[in-house]
């Protein structure tokens, strides 16, 4: 077991974490996306926007975004890239009613669609897609390993791994950034979700995920190849990119 799979939204040891991720982003749906912007200082677009940039010389015609919320980044996808469906899964079905919102403005129904669904549990077959992506998402797995592996049989083989993920800067910014994370944040979200949680949740998954090395080896572990890491803004967001063997 990974340490990030013991940290809990709630604490509420009697309930999975499957599910408290589940009712936290129900609830914090309608300022997630102000939320983001704030707390990354807009950085989190130019971060998913070099993401799916990495997948531009691949091609990919069919993509799944795992864990995609609001569908920020499925919707760089088609911005970006010319494929035939972006199909985003997500336990959140509040997320996904916003996410689908803004898909209906951005007349983008014919390539995105939503679908409800666990990520260590995916109702596809093997090899389905051209490339998987995931901003944000890995840290909330009930199970990390169950979840890269799911991400791992559904892409064909030469198919791309896309994973952003928040991570700990530079030794240099770790005090201002963790002064930062732990008490503005979750104020923060207090004042606009009214959930303090949340938010504190954030930095506390962040500092015990496997970030480097640990997440090299476990990628490898699930079936990946040529795996590489691209960190940003001093740290505080890599981005790993891998191959299916």
């Amino acid at each position: 077991m990974y340490k990030c799979e013991e940290v809990l939204p709630y604490g509420n040891q009697g309930e999975k974490k499957r599910q408290q991720v589940e009712t936290m982003f129900d609830s914090i749906s309608g300022a997630y996306d102000k939320m983001n912007r704030m707390m990354t200082l807009s950085r989190d677009i130019e971060w998913r926007r070099k993401a799916i940039d990495s997948l531009k010389e691949y091609d990919p015609k069919k993509i799944l975004d795992i864990a995609t919320g609001t569908g920020d980044f499925a919707i760089e996808s088609c911005n970006r890239l010319v494929p035939d469906s972006v199909m985003g899964v997500d336990i959140s079905e509040k997320m996904m009613e916003v996410g689908k919102e803004k898909v209906a403005k951005l007349g983008l129904q014919d390539k995105i669609s939503f679908r409800y669904g666990d990520s260590l549990a995916l109702e596809f077959a093997d090899a389905s897609f051209d490339a998987v992506t995931i901003a944000f998402g890995v840290r909330n797995f009930q199970n990390l390993e169950v979840g890269l592996k799911e991400m791992s049989r559904v892409l064909r083989p030469g198919g791309r791994l896309v994973i952003l993920e928040m991570s700990e800067p530079y030794k240099i910014f770790k005090p201002f950034y963790w002064l930062y994370a732990k008490v503005v944040i979750p104020f923060i979200g207090r004042m606009m979700s009214k959930n303090d949680s949340a938010y504190s949740y954030l930095p506390a998954s962040i500092s015990v995920f496997p970030h480097g090395k640990p997440m090299f080896e476990l990628l490898e572990k699930v079936g990946m190849t040529d795996v590489k890491r691209r960190r940003f803004t001093f740290g505080v967001c890599s981005l790993y990119l891998a191959t299916k063997k």
